[in-house]
């Protein structure tokens, strides 16, 4: 008798562990496997949250199939415990597994709003935008100049929200004036900037920034980033550029800068700089001889007169046969690259050709004719307008 019940037991303890183990399988399956969401969702986790919070609004929002199954996951896989606060997208067909790494990896949100302060070569905006999660693309709420426009009441709320995010962002081509004035006129940043920066010497990027922070810790930011993007491209130069220092390829890149928008001109535009120094020609550039005038503070808002032209100044490459005694702008990366690494071309001139980019010339006549289409072009926009 005691033979047999030992017999039963032993069978069930095994029919037991059988199906304790197929219910692991069956969890652990249902953890990794492709969730039901058809469509990206923001998921908030607030300061101090739990996973039993967030699993529940998981399940509310149909991300995950069964909460219990997502908390024991987390709990074997030691992260119930490195829950992360803030705003965070969650992908269609995310798995448990998935989420749970979303939601305590760490670094900066990626979902809710975000407010981002642009700073332009002629203008600053400060814009609310929020992401929206079934295109995964920012939908703009507010903008507004900052210093200048009433602050809107969608940026008064984004303010008082701790998980929005915040961002900077310096356009290639601004002046260390036009930075410096655009950042006393964030009220999410705090301290003051003692100096202008030298020209040139800050990075156009995207730089995320947290409410309270020090003004002068950005622009230092900034300036590291500089020298590091400057010191490599000065590393991997071509040894047949004509600048004898990172300075000089610096004030070369901020021309090269001014003169074209465009990513794909960038390395030609070099070049024909590149050739006009090489063989002693004057280089002859708009936008120095304007920095001359301005010094980089605002905008000149008119055409050069013939007087400016002639005026013999530091900067006025149309009189002066060389570069300019400082950059004129603070140049990106690809300008930087392109000062010391110009195409291989004949060319001398460039000029306007009416569809954002530059007709090249080699000889004199070549420009001419060139002018002369883009006169004409003016002309009729002129008569247009």
């Amino acid at each position: 008798m005691w033979k047999s019940i030992a017999s039963n037991f032993l069978t069930l303890f095994i029919l037991l562990l059988i199906a304790a183990g197929a219910l692991v399988g069956w969890g652990q399956s249902q953890y990794s496997k492709t969730g039901p969401l058809d469509d990206a969702i923001c998921v908030r986790v607030p300061l101090g949250g739990s996973m039993a919070l967030v699993s529940r609004e998981l399940e509310a929002k149909g991300a995950v199939s069964n909460g219990r199954i997502f908390r024991i996951g987390a709990d074997y896989a030691d992260k119930s415990q490195k829950l992360k606060a803030g705003s965070f997208l969650v992908p269609a067909g995310a798995s448990m597994e998935e989420i749970v790494d979303i939601v305590t990896r760490g670094g900066q949100n990626t979902c809710g709003t975000e407010v981002v302060y642009r700073i332009g070569v002629t203008s600053r905006r400060a814009v609310v935008r929020e992401l929206d999660p079934s295109t995964n693309a920012y939908v703009e709420t507010a903008n507004y100049t900052p210093g200048v426009d009433e602050v809107p009441a969608e940026y008064l709320e984004a303010r008082d929200d701790r998980d929005v995010r915040y961002r900077v962002t310096v356009a290639e081509g601004a002046t260390s004036w036009q930075i410096v004035d655009s950042l006393r006129a964030l009220d999410v940043l705090e301290g003051e900037i003692d100096a202008t920066p030298a020209e040139g010497s800050l990075a156009p990027d995207s730089y995320e920034v947290v409410p309270g922070a020090q003004r002068e810790e950005l622009i230092a930011r900034m300036t590291a980033a500089q020298e590091r993007i400057l010191a490599e491209a000065w590393e991997n130069r071509d040894p047949d550029v004509p600048l004898k220092s990172p300075e000089e390829a610096l004030v070369l890149a901020s021309i090269i800068e001014k003169e074209t928008g465009i990513a794909e001109e960038r390395r030609q535009v070099a070049s024909v700089f590149t050739n006009r120094l090489r063989q002693g020609i004057k280089l002859q550039t708009d936008p120095a001889v304007i920095y001359g005038i301005t010094r980089g503070e605002g905008v000149l808002g008119r055409g050069l007169r013939q007087s400016e032209l002639r005026r013999e100044t530091p900067f006025n490459t149309y009189v002066i046969p060389a570069l300019p005694p400082t950059p004129i702008a603070n140049p990106g990366r690809l300008s930087i690259e392109a000062a010391l690494n110009p195409d291989e071309t004949p060319f001398i001139f460039f000029v306007a050709d009416g569809t954002g980019g530059h007709a090249f010339a080699v000889t004199i006549q070549e420009h001419n004719e060139n002018v002369a289409k883009w006169r004409k072009i003016e002309a009729e926009r002129n008569a247009n307008n």
